[in-house]
């Protein structure tokens, strides 16, 4: 209230706290509650402070982005369920890893949009027969999609229970050919700072890398995922392809994939440079 207003008169409209403020308060302390008595559980009392106040433009950007789109037909059936409930649809793509779109966790959804996933073209290489550069939407014509529900488990002690849409990514290698001189793969994101704006900051070396050793990349459990919950991959999550590997903590789930390259030698990964005495390969 301003100094000028008197005791018991109306308050100006500018003065009035929006309802959408309001009800995100109550929704605030309600979770306050409910999460005092656990220490665990994305979604906490401690997510509503950190978004209740950027929910709207979140929204907003999120639709840009291309987080709601009709659902995919998943034409393979899998045996990879879990009988554990699923994270919420919003706490998977609004609390994100993703430095390339911001250091904070809410930063990737907000920037979501300046990532343009198509058209989007993945260049295979190295140790193999076929080499070649493909479009997106034409390598995923190679393969039946198909829901898997994992476990993603990060290193800073949170975790998510997600169904991904995509397919394994032994098929992809199978079809590619690899010599037998490949004992690993390595992969590429995207570098552009126009759509990753955080590649301007030397938070880390710009492109993000990652590998797997071959037999690792081979397992039946590691997949290239396309989407989440049915719904075309949100740009937060790694869009238009990632990596989703289910024993392995999350920072080897790298995101918008541009190049897979299969290598006689191990590849660099972008964490074990930042940091090899606490990220091994």
């Amino acid at each position: 209230m301003s100094r000028e207003a008197k005791l018991g008169s109306e308050p100006a409209e500018h003065e009035v706290t929006p309802e959408g403020l309001y009800l995100r308060r109550r929704e605030f302390l309600k979770s306050s509650v409910l999460f005092t008595a656990t220490a665990s559980g994305v979604g906490g009392s401690l997510l509503w402070l950190m978004g209740g106040l950027r929910a709207d433009k979140q929204e907003t950007e999120q639709k840009t982005a291309g987080a709601d789109p009709a659902p995919f037909a998943t034409t393979r059936s899998t045996d990879y369920a879990r009988s554990e409930d699923r994270t919420p649809y919003p706490a998977v793509t609004h609390y994100n890893n993703f430095y390339e779109l911001g250091i904070d966790k809410r930063e990737p959804a907000l920037y979501a949009s300046s990532l343009r996933p198509r058209p989007w073209t993945v260049s295979f290489e190295g140790e193999i027969s076929k080499p070649q550069t493909v479009d997106v939407d034409d390598m995923l014509r190679w393969f039946p999609l198909e829901e898997r529900i994992y476990r993603m488990r990060c290193v800073e002690a949170w975790s998510m229970v997600i169904p991904w849409v995509g397919f394994p990514l032994g098929d992809l290698l199978r079809r590619l050919e690899p010599t037998s001189r490949a004992r690993y793969v390595a992969f590429t994101t995207l570098l552009d700072p126009e759509q990753l704006p955080g590649q301007r900051r030397a938070v880390l070396e710009w492109p993000y890398v990652e590998g797997l050793r071959i037999d690792e990349a081979m397992h039946p459990l590691a997949m290239l995922a396309i989407g989440l919950y049915g719904r075309t991959l949100p740009a937060q999550n790694g869009a238009p392809l990632r990596l989703v590997v289910p024993w392995k903590y999350g920072f080897k789930g790298i995101k918008s994939i541009v190049k897979i390259r299969l290598t006689k030698t191990q590849p660099p990964s972008t964490w074990n440079l930042a940091a090899p005495n606490e990220y091994g390969f």
